[in-house]
């Protein structure tokens, strides 16, 4: 029996996407366990790109068969169109993609409602595709579930007594026309006749292969820093990326995960507002951005950039209970002539002994650094971890122990073929 939770370890972005498909290979079932089109995962094989936002990265692969949990919340026109795009490109989701009957769906209000928060005065940087506000729903017990569209009645009845809430919200609040719910509950029945062959009970589906000694890859969406209870609040998503969130958003009990493997940028970057201790605003950010590409997959949005802050992943590796370490983008460095690292942090003049997650005291911290020699030699090439120079090994082993981390997987590229593991 093998279930091992791959988390993001930092604000997000680190690569997730790329690293479940080169995991897959090694599993029978990926599940994706929270979040929503929110995320995008991005995977490179020979000149082909594929930007994934709700199907686990695993589907690349055809022997895999990929889970979406009931953590997640599901945007009907963003899985629509990335079952369209799969089967354009050849890849058939039929018979290897599983859906929650419990998963919630966003609805057109939750998007018009995040736009319309986001374009306010508390803005904290959301990619408003409505996941928030679809949370909000869900956690105040008015949420709609793919299980309610298989009961026209009971589906027309929330969606009348939702709209008839948000309607009021929207006209007399936002000073919006507002929505025709006859035309959303259309939608969604239609919505409901094209996913049908998918719906299964995936806390069954999951614990049954488990029995039968089945291997399977629980994948989180954002990272750990975002977490809604762990994570730099209220700058965070509105789920649980840890590896807790891996429980409840598929149904597997805590006893059965048996590996948890951290993703790592070679840097530190964060996406929309909230405090970033080692941000980076001169020259050397604008280089890490431009070298490593850093612009969001489903936003396009700039990211904001600076070096690795092993403090911050050492409260990550704590908190996820993190085995083993894969480090992404680490070619991004390599025109570097001296690269920092921060190691802590000190706040009004002393040093503090664990992460402030509160924005108050992270927006106030003072990070400490060590500084290291760079390599200055394109590694993009490497295969394998004897052929990193020297210099790289050491900016590894010293992230590591920095960070309480141990070094298990390598990345010197966007493609497949650029990751190799240490041993």
């Amino acid at each position: 029996m093998k279930v091992t939770v791959l988390v993001g370890s930092q604000w997000g972005d680190e690569g997730k996407g790329k690293i479940v498909d080169i995991l897959s290979e090694k599993y029978d079932f990926v599940t994706r366990f929270q979040g929503g089109a929110n995320a995008g995962h991005t995977v490179e094989i020979g000149e082909k790109k594929y930007i994934l936002h709700l199907i686990p990265s695993g589907i690349l692969r055809k022997e895999v068969k990929c889970v979406i949990g009931n953590g997640v919340v599901i945007d009907p026109k963003a899985l629509l169109e990335e079952i369209k795009l799969l089967n354009e490109n050849g890849i058939s989701v039929k018979e290897r993609l599983f859906i929650s009957h419990n998963a919630h769906l966003i609805m057109p209000y939750h998007k018009l409602l995040d736009s319309i928060n986001e374009s306010g005065k508390n803005k904290i940087g959301t990619t408003g595709r409505g996941i928030g506000p679809c949370y909000i729903d869900k956690f105040d017990r008015k949420g709609i579930r793919i299980v309610d569209l298989l009961n026209k009645d009971v589906l027309e009845e929330k969606i009348r007594k939702n709209l008839e809430e948000k309607n009021v919200l929207l006209k007399k609040i936002h000073k919006h026309e507002g929505l025709d719910v006859n035309e959303i509950i259309n939608d969604y029945l239609k919505f409901d006749k094209e996913i049908d062959q998918y719906i299964t009970d995936v806390p069954s589906l999951l614990n049954n292969a488990i029995t039968e000694g089945k291997t399977i890859l629980l994948e989180g969406a954002q990272g750990a820093l975002l977490d809604v209870d762990h994570g730099t609040y209220p700058y965070v998503t509105s789920s649980s990326p840890t590896t807790g969130g891996a429980c409840t958003g598929t149904g597997i009990p805590p006893n059965k995960i048996t590996d948890v493997i951290g993703i790592v940028k070679a840097y530190t970057t964060r996406v929309g507002h909230g405090p970033f201790p080692t941000e980076l605003t001169d020259d050397e950010g604008n280089k890490l951005r431009k070298i490593g590409a850093e612009f969001g997959a489903t936003t396009g949005r700039p990211r904001r950039c600076g070096w690795f802050d092993a403090f911050l992943v050492r409260y990550s590796a704590m908190i996820n209970g993190i085995n083993s370490a894969a480090v992404t983008k680490l070619d991004v460095l390599s025109d570097f002539d001296k690269i920092k690292v921060c190691i802590g942090y000190k706040l009004d003049g002393k040093m503090i002994k664990t992460f402030p997650s509160d924005v108050d005291r992270l927006g106030k911290v003072e990070p400490i650094y060590e500084q290291v020699d760079g390599w200055n030699e394109d590694i993009s090439e490497c295969k394998s971890y004897k052929e990193l120079p020297q210099k790289t090994k050491e900016y590894l082993d010293f992230i590591a122990e920095k960070s309480n981390i141990k070094v298990a997987i390598i990345s010197v590229g966007p493609k497949r073929k650029q990751t190799f593991f240490v041993n």
